[in-house]
């Protein structure tokens, strides 16, 4: 006797259409344009000097996996690396962390100062840096060529973002939640970070991981407010190979593929919180 699920009637394909190859087309199409810069930037990597300044799409003749260990040695990488490491983890730390508190006080009480506060920090969502009138700050204050300054930037950078992404999820956290747990005894400190925070983790991961793959990646900031080479971070190593004279683009160019790597790295790690933050607040309930 047979099963049910030997029974089954297996799915028939659909069709193909030129509508939908089309579309697949189109989407290939575009995914070729995303990819070919990526492929770009690899491929020359590992050619000769001469070779890499054409940065055609073709393979090198001869494999030079030397590249890397010359950018890595004159490159000063580990440094670089130890300075990115410093401005994204201790400015996305502390940034996430007083945006998160901030929102929560913003969300909770809507009074005008608080309103006008909140549509204060948005505004940052619209205007870029000013990084004339920031560098004349920076020297009123004596924090240029600092590592001080650098993150205190990164960190007032991602507050518009951030405040508006946890404001947004605050609103679905029933208060009653908090009315309980000040009922039981616990103070506006304890209230937020052993109540609150633990409920705001995807959207806290979500600002997280994605203000730190910004301040991994920024090259502006860094060259207006220092100056000196031991406050480089990794994206701004490539001026040791790059200049008036000459310009080893194969080293530029392995010298990004190993700036890009630990972005990649964080991104596949935290790609889950980033999805799953993104559609935590979506709806309410």
């Amino acid at each position: 006797m047979r099963t049910p699920k030997e029974l089954r009637v297996p799915k028939q394909r659909k069709p193909l259409t030129l509508q939908t190859v089309l579309k697949e087309a189109l989407c290939l199409f575009l995914s070729l344009i995303v990819l070919a810069p990526f492929y770009l930037v690899v491929v020359n990597s590992f050619k000769t000097k001469n070779e890499s300044a054409r940065m055609n799409l073709s393979l090198p003749k001869e494999w030079l996996f030397t590249n890397y260990a010359v950018v890595f040695e004159k490159g000063k990488l580990m440094t670089g690396f130890l300075n990115s490491i410093v401005y994204a983890l201790v400015s996305t730390t502390a940034g996430v962390l007083l945006c998160a508190m901030a929102a929560y006080v913003l969300s909770r009480k809507r009074t005008k100062l608080n309103n006008f506060i909140y549509y204060f920090f948005i505004c940052g969502l619209f205007f870029p840096v000013n990084y004339v009138t920031l560098v004349r700050v920076f020297q009123w204050m004596n924090l240029t060529n600092t590592r001080l300054g650098i993150i205190l930037v990164f960190t007032g950078a991602m507050i518009p973002f951030c405040v508006f992404t946890i404001y947004s999820f605050v609103e679905t956290i029933p208060k009653e939640l908090d009315e309980a747990a000040v009922i039981d005894g616990a103070k506006p400190t304890g209230l937020f970070f052993r109540v609150v925070l633990p409920l705001l983790k995807p959207t806290i991961m979500t600002c997280f991981i994605l203000q730190f793959m910004g301040v991994w990646n920024d090259f502006l900031t860094p060259l207006y407010l220092s100056s000196k080479s031991k406050l480089f971070p990794m994206t701004m190593s490539v001026y040791q190979f790059f200049g008036k004279e000459s310009s080893y683009w194969n080293y530029v160019f392995a010298d990004i593929v190993l700036t890009i790597i630990p972005v990649v790295v964080v991104y596949a790690i935290g790609q889950r919180y980033i999805i799953g933050g993104v559609t935590a607040g979506a709806v309410k309930g």
